[in-house]
């Protein structure tokens, strides 16, 4: 018995001891995972916290924007942007303050601020700096300051197409303008890192020789007259393609603070404008292409007319009954409110209506300023609308209404994205091919004769023709005599319309260059035909040594 008993205690303490043995094995084996931990926590920590909360650096990607011609307008560029890791930072206010001296614009409370939250681990600082900027920044060699590779758009011609070229947002995205047409029609992509393929450039009507030719004679006409601002654009007449277009003040789509401010709005299409003696063009065509009047109709224009408590009477009189042709080229108000009355109030809605100056319009650079006209429609309305009071439109739409009166009479639509030459999609018949021709006899005679408005917008051997409007602005109390918007519709060559150039002045004065006066036909006529001396030449227009009138 006693031998079994020893037999079983020392069987009891090896299996103990086993016991005890594989205890601590496992013990030991939990001190190196948890040591391992420890030094995993200890040195790798940042790196993993870094990545699970920095935001990705999330760009998106744009295509090139070109000149009809190829010339760059837009593209984009890399630019290294700065960011801090606010728990690397040492010395918070050494750091704001040396930050500060190389970025003075820099709120340096904000930056205290968002450095000294711990609990962050990225905050951008400055998005798109200049190469040489980042270097200063670098040779700081302040801790916690990082860079990263972002994508910028870049617009090498600076101001130029401004308006129409538009902007982008901070993270590359369209904003306004061709930008923003480019994500609603094409569409763009985004990117982390490396940039992907763009895709294919976009072409735009744009000609940059003929836009920089505007925006320089536009600039020029601002300071001569000491306008406020003023505006233009250049228009194929058959196809609707703009080939330049501008607004000054003017905007630099790299800075999107100026798109905001009112005096840089855009005055082509982002305005209504009650336009004036331009709109004659149209009332005249009406006339003739309804029936009811021949160029050689005559009218007594010799008495005023009257709408109730209004009197409608001609600037300079002529004394005598005149032509609808001399109606035209004396800029008759007169004699403009008759041709309306005889067509009637429908009548002259409808031929309005079918001009597109009755509904909203849109281009690729957004939506155009929609038409304003009173509700009631009476004889009053019909004969101020007549001669351009009484409804205010944007130029672009006006502009388009015209070309379709001077090509021959087929409707139309304004573009800034190359169709290949091809004719405007909207081939509807808005005035007959004879009308349309009567409308440009008119208009070269407007310019050639000396009794016409336009005769300073002459541009020898390119056969201009065109139309002077002068608008009063309204104002309180009614509208303002001496603010006024001058402008001139022209085209070219008359015996085949090309081009269409429309040059508006916003409230001149009348200077030593105007012979004091506040008129079109002596601030934007003369503008226009710089302009078309100018671009005729960059478009091919051959001139010509005859300097007959139409017939």
């Amino acid at each position: 018995m006693s031998g079994a008993n020893g037999r079983g205690q020392g069987a009891g303490s090896s299996a103990g001891l086993r016991t005890r043995l594989v205890m601590l094995g496992m013990a030991a084996l939990f001190a190196c995972v948890t040591g391992q931990l420890a030094r995993l926590a200890g040195t790798a920590a940042p790196e993993m916290t870094v990545t699970l909360n920095e935001p990705m650096a999330r760009t998106y990607v744009r295509p090139d924007i070109l000149d009809r011609g190829g010339r760059l307008l837009a593209t984009d560029i890399e630019m290294p942007s700065l960011y801090a890791d606010p728990s690397l930072v040492q010395g918070i206010d050494d750091a704001a303050e040396q930050l500060g001296a190389v970025l003075p614009d820099i709120d340096q409370g904000e930056l205290r601020r968002s450095l000294s939250d711990r609990n962050r681990r990225f905050i951008w600082l400055r998005r798109g700096v200049s190469p040489k900027l980042a270097q200063k920044i670098h040779d700081l060699g302040l801790p916690g300051l990082e860079f990263r590779t972002e994508l910028r758009r870049a617009y090498p011609l600076e101001r130029l197409a401004g308006h129409v070229l538009g902007s982008v947002n901070i993270d590359n995205k369209g904003a306004s303008g061709i930008e923003r047409a480019i994500d609603e029609t094409i569409g763009v992509e985004t990117t982390i890192g490396a940039p992907v393929n763009a895709g294919l450039p976009v072409r735009l009507t744009l000609d940059l020789g003929v836009q920089h030719a505007l925006e320089d004679e536009l600039k020029a006409a601002m300071a001569r007259y000491e306008s406020k601002g003023v505006a233009g654009l250049v228009m194929d007449v058959h196809t609707g393609e703009m080939l330049a277009s501008a607004s000054l003040p003017g905007v630099d789509p790299a800075r999107n603070a100026e798109g905001l401010d009112p005096e840089r709005a855009d005055k082509i299409q982002g305005g209504a404008y009650e336009l004036g003696s331009v709109f004659k063009i149209l009332t005249v065509a009406m006339a003739l292409d309804g029936g009811r009047a021949k160029l050689d109709t005559v009218l007594d224009v010799t008495k005023p007319l009257t709408a109730g408590p209004f009197t409608i009477k001609d600037l300079h009189s002529s004394g005598r009954p005149l032509t609808v042709s001399e109606v035209f080229i004396h800029s008759s108000n007169v004699g403009s409110g008759m041709l309306a009355l005889a067509e009637g109030p429908e009548r002259q809605k409808a031929f309005l209506e079918k001009l597109g100056l009755m509904r909203e319009m849109r281009t690729e650079v957004g939506p155009v300023a929609a038409p304003q006209m009173g509700s009631q429609f009476g004889r009053a309305e019909q004969i101020t609308v007549a001669y351009g009071h009484g409804i205010a439109v944007a130029p672009i739409q006006f502009a388009a209404a015209t070309a379709a009166v001077i090509n021959g009479g087929t409707a139309v639509t304004p573009t800034y994205f190359r169709r290949g030459g091809e004719a405007s999609p909207s081939a509807q018949r808005v005035v007959s091919e004879e009308t349309s021709r009567s409308l440009c006899v008119l208009l070269r005679r407007n310019v050639t004769e000396s009794a016409g408005t336009g005769k300073r917008a002459d541009v020898p051997g390119y056969r201009v023709g065109g139309k002077t409007g002068t608008a009063e602005m309204p104002g309180r109390g009614g509208y303002q005599e001496k603010s006024v918007v001058s402008s001139f519709l022209a085209a070219f060559p008359m015996d085949a319309p090309q081009y269409l150039v429309m040059v508006l002045i916003f409230e001149p004065k009348g200077t030593e260059a105007a012979a004091g006066e506040i008129l079109a036909g002596r601030n934007a006529a003369p503008t226009a035909g710089r302009v078309i001396g100018r671009i005729a030449p960059l478009l091919g227009v051959k001139p010509t040594n005859d300097v007959a009138q139409l017939d």
